[in-house]
C-alpha cells in the first residue's frame, strides 16, 4: 500500500470529500461494519507506470451523511 501523492482534492468516484486515500497493487479485504471512523469507501482503479492499482478514498460518517452533516453523494461528470 502507498498513499499517492497525486490524489485528487474530491473523489473521483462519488465527488465528495474524503479523509484520505491508499493505493493498493496487492490483495484486498475491506469490512465497514460497525466501523467508528468510516462509513464509505469508493474504489477507483487507475494505472500507475503501466501498472494496475486500485485505489480507496476513505468517507467519514460525516461526510456520507448528506443534510446538514455533510453533502450527499453526487455522481461525477
Amino acid at each position: 500500500m502507498r498513499i499517492p501523492d497525486d490524489a485528487p482534492a474530491a473523489c473521483p468516484v462519488c465527488g465528495n470529500a474524503y479523509d484520505s486515500v491508499s493505493e493498493h497493487d496487492a490483495g484486498l479485504m475491506v469490512n465497514l461494519l460497525d466501523n467508528e471512523r468510516y462509513r464509505r469507501v469508493c474504489f477507483d482503479p487507475v494505472g500507475v507506470d503501466g501498472e494496475p492499482r486500485v485505489r480507496f478514498y476513505h468517507h467519514t460518517h460525516d461526510q456520507t451523511a448528506g443534510g446538514d452533516r455533510g453533502d450527499p453523494p453526487v455522481a461525477p461528470e
